[in-house]
């Protein structure tokens, strides 16, 4: 496998924007040793979804998870180098066969294309070495990547990685530039590299993207006040930007309004592999907080007649009606949810925290192009003009905060899904519930 990064000439005008200071940063100068630092990160997993439509069965996997993340400090001089090592393993505690399938676990997929037995153990290692100079820094190898175009799925038992080279640069207080390419992936609940692909849009081996090229820019100069810009190309499949804008008013020590944007762009570019996309996906929030309260109401909208669409397995869907089960990013899909999250604090039980949410989408299928290379073939549907669905979600989390557990949190999760019958885009009927904890855990 070539594993070879070639840089697009939109990667490398976006890269050429990132500025160098003229003097070296003498601080940087830590010592490959004396900077360094070793964590180790226990997850424990539990995920038991329970499939209402006839046909479908239901998924429990129980996994236990370790991630050990070394990171050295740098050489000293003017330009320093430095390595970070990593290694995963996933041992396997339940998840028979006809009950696998929830993407904790790798499963054997069984002849009938049914989800089989799940793998007792997965593990992979991986490493990216580094130079900094200048305020900027330099990686390449296996990498740990979160921004809104590119970022690894955090939300199973063991993160997604993507091979790659990232550049990073903190010359200005309150700015920050990126840029990188990767080429492969890491996925969460499997040991070995693929081709980067995307959620929705499912193509075969010789018809995948080559690579991924990104380049931000993430500002918060001004208190209170935060903002990001993003640009990505999916080679042969999509161009897609990203503009956010987060402003926080406090009207009073209790009280503060919190009004924000996250805004996608997607087209299609190169050979279009994936068919035709322009697509414009939007989300407004609006929070109010009072005290240890908060309530948000959101307003989503997916203007195209394609989903909006992302990194196969990754988080990079920076949109406020993301929730545990559905995104609602269908087809000319427009949704609202209303959130209200409370702290214990007000309780005097620091470290225990509760979200309950409940969102509403309705999608039109009509419009979509059912001879649409990459997502005709599920998503048209002539009859689906007012196709609905709607999820609850409750979450309950305690972090400890003190004594030989401090940083443990144990997080519960439930959630219900409900979709229009005879309308599979809109997902299915699923009350799932997980159980998470988390134990991070500083060797040095």
């Amino acid at each position: 496998m070539n594993t070879a990064l070639r840089f697009s000439p939109l990667f490398v005008a976006l890269t050429a924007t990132i500025p160098f200071n003229a003097q070296a940063n003498e601080e940087q100068a830590e010592g490959f040793i004396e900077g360094s630092s070793l964590n180790v990160h226990a997850r424990n997993y539990y995920l038991n979804r329970n499939q209402l439509n006839r046909g479908e069965h239901d998924n429990r996997e129980w996994g236990q998870g370790f991630l050990g993340k070394f990171e050295s400090g740098y050489t000293p001089g003017t330009v320093g180098f430095g390595l970070d090592v990593h290694g995963m393993l996933g041992l396997k505690l339940d998840g028979g066969a006809g009950t696998s399938g929830s993407s904790i676990l790798p499963i054997n997929t069984q002849g009938d294309g049914e989800p089989g037995k799940a793998h007792d153990s997965f593990s992979t290692a991986g490493a990216a070495v580094k130079l900094k100079a200048f305020d900027t820094e330099l990686k390449a190898g296996d990498l740990f990547l979160t921004n809104p175009v590119i970022a690894g799925g955090e939300s199973r038992m063991l993160p997604q990685t993507f091979r790659g080279v990232s550049l990073t640069n903190n010359s200005f207080a309150g700015l920050m530039l990126e840029a990188g390419q990767a080429s492969f992936t890491k996925p969460y609940n499997q040991s070995g590299h693929r081709r980067i692909d995307t959620f929705y849009g499912a193509l075969p081996d010789d018809r995948q993207s080559r690579h991924l090229n990104w380049a931000g820019i993430a500002w918060s100069g001004v208190p209170n006040l935060t903002s990001s810009l993003y640009a990505s190309e999916l080679k042969d499949i999509w161009n897609q930007y990203y503009f956010d804008l987060d402003y926080t008013y406090k009207v009073n020590d209790l009280v503060s309004l919190n009004p924000g944007l996250h805004y996608y762009h997607t087209q299609d570019t190169g050979q279009a592999l994936l068919g035709n996309i322009d697509n414009n996906t939007y989300s407004l929030h609006f929070t109010v907080n009072v005290g240890y309260n908060s309530l948000t109401a959101v307003y989503q909208r997916v203007n195209g007649n394609t989903p909006f669409d992302y990194i196969n397995q990754g988080d990079s869907v920076y949109l406020d009606n993301s929730q545990i089960y559905s995104d609602f990013n269908g087809p000319n899909e427009r949704s609202w949810k209303l959130k209200y999250a409370y702290d214990f604090t007000g309780q005097g039980i620091p470290g225990l925290t509760s979200i309950v949410s409940y969102s509403r989408g309705e999608l039109d299928l009509t419009k979509v192009d059912p001879n649409s290379v990459g997502y005709g073939e599920y998503w048209y549907n002539p009859e689906g003009e007012n196709a609905r669905h709607w999820e609850r979600d409750i979450d309950l989390q305690y972090v400890f905060q003190q004594g030989t557990l401090k940083d443990l949190s144990v997080l519960l999760r439930w959630a219900s899904h409900r979709g229009s019958q005879g309308y599979p885009q809109t997902g299915s009927d699923a009350d799932e519930y997980r159980v998470i904890v988390d134990y991070p855990l500083n060797i040095f």
